[in-house]
């Protein structure tokens, strides 16, 4: 079953699904280990699984905080690949990839990818790779039935969400707001409007993400969006109070 069929499958039978982000190797793959089997007991819908990026330009101070000590940990590509085959073979959701394109580049693009579909990845966001730079990736993911998934913001005109929604697959990841992620978002008349617009521009699924962090952002989403996706949030309640403080967040969301 392609994502976006499995997506529309499961929101059949929820008001609005979860996704969640971790970044590989931080603090350490036992860690990451523990959060994904309690993200996924407590109902998690997709998982998106970051390869670490020395520069990752999306991001804001935790996650590129996370991404630096993974790198300094010693976290290698290899490793995040036989972590997210074990990932995907023990549990019975979907996991993406998110990274930054020269991971891709240097591994070696269609290597990359085809590893990524042997090992049960369902779709890959990559921030900076527009279309318009991206054929071959393109190409290349929808030959093995993978979901590239595009990406609009508040900035990006109806013609471009069109020229986006062309391109993707799976789902629209919507970003709330401008700027980089980790910080508030505010729901107001004009991101309704926004969200509106995205809509209007794709009959994929809408994820909403950049600041969701709590069960209000979630209740203000469902019937707007198809996925709330939960990403600083995790990774900072990790680090304040343990990997054993995920559970009973993830039940809370909903």
């Amino acid at each position: 079953m392609q994502l976006a069929e499995q997506i529309r499958e499961a929101r059949s039978k929820k008001e609005i699904l979860l996704m969640t982000h971790l970044v590989l190797g931080y603090p350490s793959f036992a860690v990451n280990r523990e959060v994904i089997r309690q993200m996924v007991e407590n109902g998690v819908d997709i998982i998106e699984l970051q390869i670490p990026f020395s520069e990752p330009m999306a991001d804001g101070p935790m996650i590129i905080k996370a991404n630096q000590e993974a790198i300094a940990n010693g976290t290698k590509v290899a490793d995040c690949l036989a972590f997210a085959a074990e990932m995907a073979a023990e549990h019975d959701i979907p996991f993406l990839f998110m990274t930054y394109y020269n991971i891709l580049f240097k591994y070696g693009l269609k290597d990359f990818l085809n590893k990524a579909k042997e090992i049960g990845i369902r779709g890959f966001i990559i921030p900076d790779l527009p279309p318009e730079e991206g054929e071959e990736y393109l190409r290349l993911v929808k030959d093995l039935d993978l979901a590239p998934i595009q990406i609009f913001a508040p900035t990006s005109t109806e013609e471009r969400m069109r020229t986006l929604a062309d391109h993707g697959a799976g789902f629209i990841y919507c970003v709330a707001r401008r700027g980089v992620t980790g910080s508030k978002t505010e729901f107001d008349a004009s991101f309704d409007a926004y969200l509106a617009r995205c809509r209007k521009a794709t009959d994929l699924p809408l994820a909403v993400g950049f600041g969701i962090s709590n069960r209000e952002d979630v209740q203000v989403l469902t019937g707007k969006a198809d996925l709330a996706v939960i990403g600083t949030a995790t990774i900072r309640l990790v680090e304040e109070k343990g990997s054993e403080a995920v559970g009973p967040f993830i039940a809370g969301l909903r």
